[in-house]
């Protein structure tokens, strides 16, 4: 194992609307394979996972207006060769809550999509997450510790 691989602590909000539809964007990050992506990303010190996530979905889609944040599980992705875990947070907002594109060098597009019709490829932690949420087994190669019944 590489001694100078850093722990990365993230976060990945599933945010949804009334209808039950939850947020993703279509993330072409350069040097990275397109995907589709919860909001979300590094949790900075001294944030928990729920206000890491109102800040990542506020800086990345303008969405400000959270309810009902709770942590459902932390996620862990064992193929990786840095210690890489992912807090699992669900948010809700209003029907009429829209994504701005305010990080256009990220993400191209952010779209509402039924839970039951989620898109491919996605990101490997949004996966994880999404596979929780859902009652799914994890992805080859990620284990999750559940925190709270999904809701």
């Amino acid at each position: 194992m590489n001694d100078t691989a850093r722990p990365i602590i993230g976060v990945g909000a599933i945010v949804i609307r009334p209808d039950e539809s939850v947020l993703l964007g279509y993330r072409d990050k350069p040097g990275e394979t397109p995907c589709w992506c919860l909001p979300g990303g590094h949790v900075d010190a001294g944030e928990s996972f729920e206000t890491s996530a109102a800040r990542e979905v506020a800086e990345e889609t303008g969405i400000t207006e959270l309810h009902d944040l709770a942590l459902l599980a932390i996620t862990q992705n064992l193929d990786s060769a840095a210690s890489m875990v992912t807090g699992a947070v669900i948010a809700h907002v209003k029907q009429e809550a829209e994504a701005l594109l305010l990080e256009p060098q990220v993400f191209t597009e952010w779209r509402w999509f039924h839970p039951g019709a989620l898109p491919a490829p996605l990101f490997p932690a949004s996966q994880a997450v999404l596979a929780h949420w859902q009652g799914h087994q994890p992805p080859t190669g990620w284990r999750t510790y559940p925190i709270a019944p999904v809701a």
